[in-house]
């Protein structure tokens, strides 16, 4: 009897000291989540109900409570970097998750060495350094020596202004966002469609389905946890661009490629340098962000579990 109610004791001990030891191992990884994700998030939707900015840094910030939201939705400057993100946001995402996907379907059928030549070659802007890939563009996108201008002037053309016009210079920053975010979802369609049971493919197959039927029933779902992470991490950061219109066209011309993170940027260090103003466009940004993950995870995720 002394041996049959000590097993217990001890795997409950056990179990006390395991879980200790997993928080201990936690801590570390905590403390920073904690000091640097939660705090600073924090800080920042305090700071956007007040005044706070770099002319007010010794005499105090005061509570002004929804002054700045009220200015925000009355800015039109915010809402034309409101417009041009959601553009960038809506033409990204799907064109990113559909090239990937196909671009992914047919590399995944190829022999092992021209696999990993493709996804080498697709994968290479992601670790490329962002300065770098911006200065190869504004090459190609200058109105005088660029090599696109220099095609269209070789066939007879005239060269476009590109990055200097209003109407182009946003879909040449989409450009250069699409070639360098499909290296990541590419690498991640390959492996999941090569994880795909290949039994129930060929069961399909010898039923007599299609290839199109193959692959909407049996492939899709399969990729779909995929596809949903591709998703949102693209709309996440279409959402967050700034790096790239920063040194490209600082949001001109006329605040014709401007977004929110790049207006917020621009007006916390740059201009007026209201950090409370900036912190109620961040705080906006955050929860629109959170939205549109959060109804991509519902469509997504119901059509897994149907």
């Amino acid at each position: 009897m002394a041996t049959t109610t000590s097993a217990p004791k001890r795997s409950l001990v056990l179990q006390r000291r395991e879980t200790v030891v997993s928080y201990l191992f936690l801590l570390p990884a905590l403390f920073f989540f904690v000091g640097f994700v939660l705090t600073p998030m924090a800080m920042g939707v305090v700071t956007s109900f007040t005044n706070s900015s770099f002319a007010n840094t010794n005499t105090g910030s005061d509570f002004i409570f929804l002054d700045n939201y009220i200015r925000l939705f009355n800015d039109p400057i915010f809402w034309k970097s409101a417009i041009n993100t959601v553009i960038i946001v809506v033409v990204a995402v799907p064109t990113v998750t559909a090239f990937s996907l196909w671009v992914g379907s047919a590399i995944y059928k190829m022999h092992a060495a021209a696999r990993s030549f493709f996804r080498c070659v697709f994968y290479l802007p992601v670790v490329t350094g962002s300065v770098a890939v911006v200065v190869v563009w504004k090459w190609m996108f200058d109105k005088y020596n660029g090599l696109f201008n220099y095609v269209i002037r070789a066939m007879g053309g005239e060269g476009l202004l590109w990055t200097e016009s209003e109407q182009m210079a946003l879909w040449c920053i989409i450009l250069i966002l699409f070639t360098t975010s499909i290296g990541q979802p590419i690498v991640l369609y390959v492996s999941a469609l090569g994880n795909v049971d290949h039994s129930l493919v060929e069961a399909a197959q010898v039923d007599g389905a299609t290839d199109f039927q193959v692959f909407w029933k049996i492939k899709w779902p399969s990729i779909m946890p995929t596809t949903l992470y591709v998703a949102v991490i693209t709309t996440i950061n279409s959402f967050q661009c700034f790096a790239l219109i920063q040194l490209l066209t600082s949001g001109g011309p006329n605040y014709s490629t401007s977004t929110v993170m790049y207006y917020l940027y621009e007006i916390a260090f740059r201009t007026t340098k209201e950090f409370g103003y900036a912190d109620a466009m961040g705080v906006i940004l955050a929860i629109v962000i959170a939205l549109f993950s959060a109804l991509q995870f519902k469509v997504m995720h119901g059509g897994t579990t149907e």
